[in-house]
């Protein structure tokens, strides 16, 4: 459960998409704008956990959350996906690119097809998904998107150089989508996390040993997790951000 506690008014009855939002970070910020009374849609992959996580949020929520499943690395079901949310619960007026994959890989064993589909999952899809999704803020007179980055490619760690290379040029998409939908009213802005402690990455990669070392390193000593980016998101999405665009926001605990 996130544990934003600050309201947004604005944000109630309004349309928000989420992809990767079935779990981790992703269901933190599904959590947090269907907790505004927002009309929350989510795109993930993975079917029984975000029909789990859409059944139990719908419970509580002024809207129905609703799962889209689909695979972000083809381009044709992205856009068929935004079309069917803009018909059920009309315009979209925000768009949280989430959606990644932070694999751990060797620079000597990288393959062109392995970068290519690193590529297509952790970048591709953040443009054509604005892409789709404009139109329809164009309609609703402006909106908000907010993509993901993180901070992987600041601090020169080895164990992904795809993904962290996808991560840096969020950032560069991002300003570029700011200078070209600005002037339809739409903002574009980038949140880069630290670590934040997730059932995937204590599955996968964390230790305890590694979480406490990351600490140290942190101004504030606490773990995070994924309603830490709730918070910065919602924000970002929010009237309080009208002149805000273009911009990247850390969200790391202060790591120095």
């Amino acid at each position: 459960m996130t544990s934003v506690v600050a309201q947004f008014p604005e944000f109630r009855d309004r349309c928000v998409l989420v992809t990767g939002g079935g779990s981790g970070i992703g269901a933190a910020i599904v959590e947090g704008f269907a907790r505004q009374g927002a009309k929350v849609s989510f795109i993930d992959i993975a079917e029984a956990e975000s029909r789990e996580l859409a059944m139990r949020l719908s419970r509580d929520s002024e809207h129905p959350v609703h799962f889209f499943k689909a695979d972000l690395r083809n381009i044709g079901a992205i856009r068929q996906t935004v079309d069917a949310v803009v018909a059920q619960s009309g315009p979209i007026t925000v768009l949280v690119n989430n959606a990644a994959w932070d694999d751990r890989h060797e620079f000597d064993t990288v393959t062109e097809e392995y970068w290519d589909n690193n590529q297509a999952t952790n970048l591709r899809h953040v443009f054509f998904t604005a892409q789709a999704v404009a139109p329809s803020m164009r309609a609703a007179g402006g909106g908000a998107i907010i993509n993901m980055s993180s901070i992987a490619f600041l601090l020169n760690m080895p164990e992904f150089p795809a993904y962290s290379t996808a991560k840096a040029a969020v950032i560069g998409l991002t300003k570029s989508l700011a200078g070209k939908l600005g002037p339809d009213n739409i903002r574009v802005n980038c949140i880069l996390p630290g670590m934040i402690v997730t059932e995937r990455q204590m599955k996968l990669w964390l230790t305890e040993e590694g979480i406490a070392q990351t600490i140290k390193r942190q101004c504030l000593k606490k773990v995070l997790h994924g309603d830490a980016i709730v918070g910065p998101c919602l924000f970002l999405a929010s009237d309080c951000a009208a002149a805000v665009t273009a911009q990247s926001l850390i969200v790391d605990g202060g790591i120095f």
